[in-house]
């Protein structure tokens, strides 16, 4: 089984944070994470220096290489940063 994972600290969300799953938008100081295994990438978002994590509205996407993962993971970072109640970007923009 190949995976891997991405971690980004201290990503300050834009005006309109983030939608989550959980607990719709989400604000702040946020650290993002995004998680690989073969097919698809989950991606959830936290309060930085919390505990509780929460999935971001979109995830899990296909993905299809580690490659494309990483890239996933920045397009993700650089959402949270826009605001407007990001999400993950769709999947064909991935891949």
């Amino acid at each position: 089984m190949n995976w891997a994972s991405w971690t980004t600290l201290g990503v300050f969300a834009g005006t309109g944070g983030v939608r989550t799953e959980e607990v719709g938008v989400v604000s702040g100081d946020l650290t993002v994470h995004t998680t690989w295994t073969e097919e698809q990438a989950e991606v959830a978002v936290q309060y930085s220096g919390a505990s509780d994590w929460f999935t971001l509205a979109g995830s899990p996407v296909p993905c299809s290489s580690e490659e494309a993962s990483r890239d996933l993971h920045q397009r993700v970072v650089e959402a949270v940063r826009d605001g407007g109640g990001a999400t993950v970007p769709v999947p064909h923009a991935v891949e």
